[in-house]
């Protein structure tokens, strides 16, 4: 199968990118960015002008990119919607890379629970 696999996380830059930038440029960028590009995550790159987005990840055996040109519309700017880089899920990715666009992030699992604090007993009272 082509593309990234199924545990990667999805960061995308939240800046306008040169979209003349290529496999080097990105990976500097991503560095950039703090993160380290041969961990496997995904990064999304959007132009200036909001109709070009470039997407790097590392497969394994070799950095992978693709490039997509939209013919009519554009792509939502994700500088908009962070300050530093936006998390995405993979499904996220999917219906940005077609044209949709986030209306809103709903939490799809609850948030975990710290058993210490939200224990009515103590653990020490069965030692």
């Amino acid at each position: 199968m082509i593309g990234p696999g199924s545990r990667t996380r999805v960061f995308a830059y939240a800046a306008p990118c040169d979209m003349r930038k290529s496999f080097n440029s990105l990976s500097g960028l991503v560095t950039a960015m703090g993160h380290e590009l041969a961990a496997g995550d995904v990064f999304l790159f959007v132009g200036r002008t909001k109709k070009r987005a470039k997407v790097v990840w590392y497969d394994g055996t070799g950095l992978c990119l693709l490039a997509k040109r939209l013919d009519q519309g554009h792509f939502v700017a994700v500088w908009d919607q962070a300050s530093g880089e936006l998390e995405l899920t993979r499904s996220e990715l999917a219906l940005f890379l077609e044209g949709c666009q986030v209306v809103g992030r709903m939490p799809l699992s609850p948030p975990t629970i710290d058993v210490d604090e939200a224990s009515r007993v103590a653990r020490t009272s069965f030692c």
